[in-house]
């Protein structure tokens, strides 16, 4: 399988799966984020407890991009701390803009690498971030 190939079946998976897409007990932040320009929206709960992210997940709609991108991103920030959380959606932001091109500093996103190259599509850029910005947004509260 090239490595296309494991990027489209990671994307798949993420979309297609309820695993992180549900609401969680006790939430201490929920967080809409929504893209008007395609109509993606998303809530993101996240359970904090002393700078550490116990548990999160999404509610909401939206494009495979979208879906997939909030889903993989749940996975890397469950367990880490909110300086680590915020340290990926920094990352992930560099990848999208192409300013962070070293496969060393990218390691950190993991699956999220997979949307690697949704900066040649500009129209779905708004989508693989929504969910990294309604992040942003909770842990900046």
């Amino acid at each position: 399988m090239g490595i296309e190939q494991f990027y489209t079946e990671v994307i798949k998976e993420h979309t297609n799966s309820n695993r992180n897409k549900h609401h969680i007990e006790c939430p201490t932040a929920i967080i809409k984020g929504i893209n008007p320009s395609c109509g993606d929206e998303i809530s993101l709960e996240i359970r904090e407890k002393n700078g550490m992210i116990e548990d999160a997940a999404f509610t909401g709609s939206g494009c495979a991009i979208s879906q997939a991108s909030a889903s993989i991103m749940i996975d890397l920030i469950k367990d880490k701390q909110v300086s680590e959380a915020l340290n990926l959606a920094k990352t992930f932001f560099g990848m999208i803009k192409h300013e962070i091109t070293s496969e060393d500093q990218l390691d950190i996103l993991e699956d999220a690498i997979a949307l690697k190259d949704i900066s040649h599509m500009p129209a779905r850029v708004k989508c693989a971030v929504l969910g990294w910005h309604t992040l942003e947004d909770a842990l900046n509260k």
